[in-house]
């Protein structure tokens, strides 16, 4: 580099490498310089880049420093290296732009013309690293009334604009490659000016450079764009997909430059208005233009209508730098009537606590309405209660009905536990109110793939009797909550009640198998929230405030969510947002609260049973049931969890549940059965979350429709 030192009157920084002798020299020149400023920030900016997540990598941690000396400030500033000083400088812009997107962004070469409007859209393309070079033209000097809209200081009065621009963005980023054309565009410079340039954006006042430089923009193909300030207008002219497209999106007809030279600026008139489409105007910009040359000297532009154009050119050239749709066009943004029409936006969860009503149990005196209650009170995956309840006067039928299933139902599987655990209820109701006969499954039926059938009796059961009440009060708890001890009685009684129904549970109660336990579940839960079928089923399990009152699903106020996690659950539900973290290989942060759940459980219940026919599944529901009641009557806290490989017996079941995690899913799966010791033979139901909270303010709503009357009273 030369160790000359250039004038005060540059544009374009002087970088200095302490290793290069030559600007070793030059800089120990400057120390030595009174009138020279030095600033030496750089262990501050290393120490930033050594906080940056995730770690920059020792190549770009051990960059040397350089030294910028600005001329026109005279300042000396030290600075990191120049990779390092980028991915320090728009480490901000992650996971908005992506690091891939901006390394491609960092390639394209723009030129902006006329730096009036166009220096804040030449600085906004630096500022957020859409460009590894620019190129800037104008020919004018910066004027008092220009710093309504042009982002400069008095101090700049008097100065060339793209001077002025160019100094801007040199203390903002000295390592990005500039050329400035004082002198302007002019048909002798303008090929040299976009040869080699991937984007021209055009913010000129002169019609006939306009039309020039589309002239030019089309013969190379290339893509050119220009904001007008009025009511958000934006101009998207792709010559690089079109090459024949007329300039102007045709407006002006078969004119062209030529054609504008001899007309006079009043013969331009109805040519400036059909580009600006006069009929579309705001009141106020038709009215200026009609004064501009009278009681206006020239045409009227905000700053803040300048800043709406500079979002919209900065977008554009994202979507051209990366290959996405931009076709030929124009957009309005319009600020003002977008003011105007502003609405009150709905509300979204509240006082939570404050809003929620407990549901009452409501208990029957009649055995039959009894049972077929009880029996829809049982759980279900995402409250889907997948059954239909048949009473007759002998027995009561609770079919599994298929419409209601998901993708994790594989097989029906999480239906039929949820059919074991309704016949659970429904023999303690019977038992409560002494008809208690025989219950049996059937796979057989012409209108299920199974049924449990109660039938009514006189048999005595007072231990299940006993369970009526605490089955009624059974709840899904879904708050935060605190370990507590877990005795050897209640140890005892839980692994009794699975036993009874023909399951078995295994108890994690070690911190270590708990934590781990919670990270295969909050990986699994990442890959549900990644995967799109399966995050919309999930979305569509969800009930808010103002959708329409429904008997099925979960209410959101039913979660234990303060009003920030509401407002994080609205962002979760948007289907382009998953797609771009599952894009970007992210969303630990999805599980995060999940995952610090279920660390803080006082046990995880593993349930499972011998087989692996429906029937068994529901004999496993039954087991579910008897463990849940019976954890709560000891004073624990209850919330099932059904990861999305639960109910896959093997890879074809996995590629069916999440074809790009299938893989993964076998891991967890296989992970889980070790740590809960599960055998070979035993096929695993569901896993209850057990800890110490409150109890919820809400309970899930039953579908009463569901029990159909086969008789009449």
């Amino acid at each position: 580099m030369s160790s000359e030192i250039q004038g005060a009157d540059r544009c374009i920084a002087t970088i200095l490498d302490p290793d290069d002798p030559d600007d070793r020299h030059t800089l120990e020149r400057l120390r030595a310089d009174p009138r020279i400023e030095i600033i030496d920030r750089w262990p501050e900016q290393l120490s930033g880049l050594r906080q940056l997540r995730p770690s920059s990598g020792a190549q770009v941690l051990g960059e040397n420093r350089r030294w910028v000396y600005y001329p026109w400030r005279r300042v000396v500033v030290s600075l990191l290296g120049p990779h390092a000083f980028r991915v320090a400088r728009l480490d901000r812009n992650r996971h908005l732009i992506t690091a891939g997107e901006q390394e491609r962004l960092g390639a394209l070469r723009i030129g902006v013309v006329g730096l009036s409007s166009g220096h804040a859209i030449a600085y906004a393309l630096a500022t957020q690293g859409l460009c590894g070079e620019l190129r800037l033209a104008d020919f004018d000097d910066l004027e008092l009334s220009n710093l309504n809209r042009v982002p400069a200081s008095v101090l700049n009065v008097g100065q060339n604009k793209a001077v002025v621009a160019a100094r801007r963005i040199a203390e903002l980023d000295p390592y990005l490659p500039m050329e400035v054309l004082t002198c302007g565009l002019t048909a002798e410079n303008l090929d040299q000016f976009l040869d080699g340039l991937n984007v021209v954006i055009e913010e000129c006042d002169s019609l006939d450079m306009k039309i020039l430089v589309r002239e030019a923009a089309r013969d190379r193909r290339l893509p050119l764009l220009m904001a007008t300030s009025d009511r958000g207008l934006v101009d998207v002219e792709r010559y690089d997909l079109e090459p024949q497209r007329p300039l102007f999106h045709g407006l002006l007809g078969d004119i062209d430059a030529a054609g504008l030279a001899g007309l006079t600026d009043r013969d331009k008139i109805p040519h400036v208005l059909r580009i600006l489409d006069g009929s579309e105007l705001s009141p106020r910009g038709a009215a200026s233009l009609i004064e501009v040359g009278h009681t206006l000297s020239t045409w009227p532009q905000l700053a803040g209508d300048i800043a709406v154009g500079v979002a919209a050119i900065t977008e554009a050239v994202r979507r051209i730098g990366l290959g996405e749709h931009l076709p030929s066009g124009r957009a309005r943004i319009d600020v003002a009537g977008a003011l105007s029409g502003a609405e009150q936006p709905p509300m979204t969860g509240g006082d939570v606590a404050a809003t929620v009503a407990r549901a009452d149990v409501v208990e029957s005196t009649d055995p039959l309405e009894a049972i077929a209650a009880a029996a829809i009170r049982a759980p279900s995956g995402g409250n889907a209660q997948p059954w239909r309840v048949d009473v007759a006067r002998d027995n009561v039928t609770i079919r599994l009905a298929p419409e209601y299933t998901s993708t994790i139902d594989v097989g029906l599987r999480a239906s039929a536990v949820a059919v074991g655990a309704a016949a659970f209820n429904a023999r303690v109701a019977a038992a409560a109110h002494g008809v208690l006969g025989t219950v049996h499954f059937d796979e057989h039926d012409n209108d299920s793939p199974l049924c449990a059938v109660l039938r009514l009796g006189h048999s005595d059961n007072p231990e299940l009797a006993r369970l009526y009440k605490p089955m009624l009060l059974r709840e899904t708890n879904r708050r935060h909550g605190v370990p507590a001890a877990l005795d050897s009685e209640t140890t005892g009684s839980l692994q009794s009640a699975a036993r009874r129904e023909g399951g078995r549970v295994h108890l994690l109660t070690e911190r270590g198998d708990i934590k781990e336990a919670a990270e295969i579940l909050a990986v699994a839960e990442r890959i549900r929230y990644l995967t799109p079928r399966l995050h919309a089923e999930m979305e569509s399990e969800l009930r808010w405030p103002d959708d329409e009152p429904a008997d099925s699903g979960i209410d959101i106020r039913s979660l234990g969510f303060d009003q920030g996690e509401l407002l994080i659950l609205e962002i979760l539900r948007r289907p382009e947002v998953m797609a771009e973290l599952a894009e970007w290989d992210a969303g630990d942060a999805l599980v995060a609260d999940n995952r610090a759940r279920v660390s803080a459980s006082t046990a995880l219940a593993v349930v499972s049973v011998h087989g692996n026919t429906l029937t068994d599944y529901a004999r496993g529901g039954s087991a579910v049931e008897a463990v849940w009641i019976s954890a709560q009557l000891h004073g624990l806290t209850v919330q099932p969890i059904a990861p999305v490989f639960l109910y896959a017996h093997g890879r074809d079941d996995l590629l069916q549940v999440a074809p790009g995690f299938a893989e993964s899913l076998e891991d967890l799966r296989s992970s889980l059965r070790q740590l809960a010791g599960t055998r070979p033979d035993e096929q695993q139901v569901l896993l209850l979350r057990l800890f110490d909270a409150p109890r919820t303010t809400m309970r899930s709503r039953r579908d009463r429709r569901r029990i159909h009357l086969r008789f009449n009273r």
